[in-house]
């Protein structure tokens, strides 16, 4: 029996079409990912400066300074405010320059898309202090979820509103809103990669009758007390487990 030589050639070009496949498949260029840096500054109280990589700024909850809230005076400018909801501590529109749209709901200014979630400001409905809006927005590829005076657990429905979460600021004070234990069930419930606490007593709010923050950090080990009010973060390098940062308010 005569024996069957195939040349190598022929072998080459039998298996060329599979290797190349492969080297294809390997070299599939990812999804690109935002590389902007997002920037938040903690004012004080609830009131939050976000900038993004563009320059576009936002304030969160402008607060208006009381002989109870002794945070200095707003004085930064901004594109767009959102507003919580109608408390002297939350709405101080006027406080911000530069003309900003004011969000209090579901709606998109300069390409950025803000929801809404209506929410109380108290456990019973709503009867005791009225109406809030959680008001959750992306910037530079990050989502950001602020809890405004949230005081009650959050139902099913509206964790599912909220949806994904990279950034949370929190109230975590009691009293006027959820307390510590709440706010760790609140954050249990949306799973953020940070959680930045708001509404808490400090030397410049001591006279309110809320707490301080120890009481919402007790037990945690994944804690960074920042010597500064600023932080930066950037879509795809956010901790892959919630993480607290508690930073110093600036004003």
């Amino acid at each position: 029996m005569k024996q069957l030589i195939i040349p190598s050639t022929i072998i080459l070009l039998v298996l060329l079409p599979v290797t190349l496949g492969v080297s294809c498949r390997q070299q599939s260029p990812p999804t690109p990912q935002p590389s902007g840096t997002l920037q938040i500054k903690w004012l004080g109280h609830a009131a939050f400066l976000i900038t993004s990589s563009t320059g576009i700024k936002i304030i969160t909850d402008p607060y208006a300074p009381s002989a109870r809230l002794l945070y200095g005076e707003i004085e930064e400018s901004a594109n767009i405010v959102t507003v919580s909801h109608d408390h002297g501590d939350h709405n101080n529109v006027a406080a911000v320059s530069g003309n900003p749209t004011v969000v209090r709901g579901t709606t998109e200014v300069k390409g950025i898309e803000f929801e809404g979630i209506p929410t109380f400001h108290d456990d019973s409905q709503g009867k005791e202090r009225g109406n809030n809006t959680i008001i959750c927005f992306e910037v530079d590829g990050v989502r950001i979820c602020h809890l405004g005076d949230l005081g009650h657990s959050l139902s099913d429905e509206q964790v599912d509103a909220i949806g994904k979460v990279d950034i949370l600021l929190i109230p975590v004070g009691g009293h006027f809103t959820i307390d510590a234990a709440l706010a760790n069930h609140t954050s249990d419930q949306l799973k953020p990669s940070v959680v930045i606490p708001m509404h808490y007593k400090t030397d410049k709010s001591s006279g309110l009758p809320i707490a301080g923050v120890d009481e919402f950090l007790k037990g945690k080990t994944d804690v960074i007390l920042l010597d500064t009010s600023e932080m930066e973060f950037k879509a795809g390098q956010l901790p892959a487990t919630t993480q607290v940062m508690v930073p110093k308010p600036a004003l």
